[in-house]
């Protein structure tokens, strides 16, 4: 009983493959086979959806790239592969990383005696997949933080030269009266919800009107002192993470009020649950977030290493800053350790000098006494 509970696991060969049939493309039809097996684990393993497509499709490069079928695959074609994401695609340790992560977890699959594909291919084939993936030629996780480095947060002079400019931005529209002011006035709201609650482009982009709410310890705020956040970066296959982010910034809090309850009824969309609408009825997207970023970074000049996730980056080191305990800052911005929100800090050459004078006062106060006492 037990090898046959073993047997039927969710995504073995037997249960994919169609016996009795003669495939006009056996090699193509095995492929198919494998994924919806794969795909069929993965579900049976309360995996996201978005997790498994994107897991095969990623397969499916790997396969156009190689031109070879999984059974033929060696660890040479990962080399090759990964260096020519390096060298030629440019990508980032951690995107190559992943990248080999989901070829590994295949290729395991694959090889794996349970499942039945490497029998059903020495059956079909005449040779069976191998382990294409090992620590020399896969790169290892060794950093907290692998982002470029060039990456920082906005100053405050530039945050604050960013957010004016998207001001203006709304005020000609209106003298001019041309079409876009309100799209104009939204997106100059949602920038400074990005930095006044520290939030990524996609959990902005995904909030909704009901996402806002009272806290009882800043009855000042109204309806708007804490925001939920309901679409936080979520682990690896692992549904979205929620966490609630206090308003802190006044000025945030009065911005997004009056965007609310003066402008976004002028969208029309009374009964679109989207905090962000569209002129044409929908929600904003990440990509038109970034689009709009970019289109005001480059008309003030700022230098390029300044993304949206830099307004992110800025919340924490502003905060920090001034003077806000750590602990906190690290549940706003929804990190687990406190060593990725130290990663986000760029504190200021002046606090930095501050805190260096506060640091040397026990040492330096006795000599000072003494020269006073000559």
């Amino acid at each position: 009983m037990g090898l046959q509970r073993r047997a039927d696991l969710a995504g073995a060969a037997h249960l994919e493959l169609v016996s009795g049939v003669v495939q006009l493309r056996p090699q193509d039809a095995m492929v198919e086979a494998m994924l919806r097996g794969w795909r069929a684990q993965q579900a049976a393993r309360g995996l996201r959806e978005d997790t498994v497509t994107a897991r095969e499709r990623l397969v499916r490069r790997f396969l156009e790239y190689t031109n070879e079928y999984p059974w033929v695959w060696t660890p040479g074609h990962v080399d090759e592969w990964s260096l020519w994401l390096t060298s030629e695609k440019h990508l980032a340790p951690s995107t190559i990383r992943s990248y080999q992560g989901s070829l590994r977890l295949f290729s395991e699959f694959l090889i794996d005696g349970r499942y039945g594909w490497a029998v059903a291919c020495e059956d079909a084939f005449g040779t069976h997949p191998v382990a294409i993936c090992h620590e020399w030629n896969t790169i290892a996780h060794l950093n907290d933080y692998e982002g470029r480095p060039e990456a920082r947060p906005f100053t405050r002079e530039e945050i604050q030269r960013f957010l004016d400019y998207a001001d203006d931005q709304v005020d000609r529209a209106v003298s001019a009266r041309r079409k876009g002011a309100l799209a104009a006035y939204r997106d100059a709201t949602l920038f400074k919800v990005i930095y006044g609650w520290g939030l990524r482009r996609t959990e902005a982009a995904k909030l909704d009107l009901v996402d806002f709410g009272r806290n009882a310890s800043a009855p000042q705020f109204g309806r708007y002192g804490m925001l939920n956040v309901r679409y936080g970066k979520a682990k690896k296959g692992q549904p979205p993470r929620r966490r609630n982010v206090l308003s802190v910034m006044d000025w945030a809090v009065e911005a997004v009020a009056d965007y609310v309850e003066n402008v976004r009824p002028r969208f029309g969309c009374e009964d679109h649950p989207a905090l962000w609408v569209t002129e044409r009825g929908g929600r904003i997207k990440p990509a038109e977030i970034n689009a709009r970023f970019v289109a005001y970074r480059d008309a003030l000049k700022l230098p390029k290493e300044l993304v949206v996730h830099s307004a992110r980056h800025a919340y924490v080191t502003h905060l920090t800053e001034d003077g806000v305990d750590r602990r906190f800052i690290q549940q706003q911005v929804g990190h687990e350790n406190d060593s990725s929100t130290a990663i986000y800090t760029h504190v200021s050459d002046d606090f930095m000098n501050t805190m260096l004078h506060k640091a040397l006062a026990p040492v330096l106060a006795p000599t000072a006494s003494a020269d006073k006492d000559r």
